[in-house]
């Protein structure tokens, strides 16, 4: 039988993340191995790189400060671009010109989240950074990928003008750090066990299972 209510899954992870970007289908195929398990997602921000200016920086300056240079990223890259392939998306290394702060994008996933299209913005801000390698420090790009979603262009582009939520983004940021993740994806299951990494969709279905029955075994005990 299902459960009286849904599992809360907290998804810790960054948009230039990329095994947050496998990750995420790899939960998305997970959930759909346990079809009477409701779940509830919900994402929250990370900064894997809190050091790049909110402008953004070039990719090569990136790649030369974290790896020492970009030719020594290319067979990390490559590797992971072939896992990304296994699960039916495409990290498209040599496209990505720009490595953007990503504080403007988990402000779109947080409003997002108000109307119930947080996995939406997610998907799309990711599509366009590792398929399309699109700057997401550009206003116009993320105006777009907000209206793609269903956000109105007009408020969005207002709201980007402003401080709107960065301190709450910011601190969310900050709390899971101060939590001990310090890796991502991270995924909170029921706010009872936490998983951390890419892990295979078997997997990760498996802890659904272990949440969803300590979850009913909690409600069965309350009443």
């Amino acid at each position: 039988m299902p459960l009286r209510k849904p599992i809360r899954i907290d998804v810790v992870s960054d948009v230039v993340c990329p095994w947050c970007f496998i990750g995420k289908r790899r939960l998305e195929k997970a959930i759909a191995l346990r079809p009477d398990i409701l779940v509830e997602i919900h994402y929250r921000p990370y900064f894997l790189n809190d050091w790049i200016p909110r402008e953004g920086i070039s990719r090569e300056q990136y790649l030369t400060t974290k790896f020492g240079s970009p030719e020594r990223y290319r067979g990390i890259a490559q590797r992971v671009a072939a896992a990304a392939k296994a699960e039916g998306l495409t990290y498209a290394i040599d496209k990505i010109s720009r490595q953007p702060n990503t504080t403007d994008a988990h402000r779109l996933i947080r409003w997002a989240d108000q109307i119930g299209k947080a996995p939406q913005m997610k998907q799309r801000l990711m599509d366009l950074y590792f398929t399309e390698g699109a700057d997401l420090t550009d206003r116009n790009v993320l105006v777009r990928a907000a209206a793609d979603i269903g956000l109105g262009a007009d408020e969005v582009r207002i709201s980007l003008g402003t401080d709107k939520d960065i301190l709450e983004v910011e601190r969310e940021a900050q709390a899971a750090k101060d939590a001990g993740i310090d890796g991502v994806p991270c995924f909170i299951l029921g706010g009872m066990l936490a998983i951390s990494g890419a892990q295979e969709p078997e997997y990760l279905a498996d802890a659904i299972d272990r949440a969803a029955n300590e979850l009913d075994r909690t409600q069965s005990a309350a009443e």
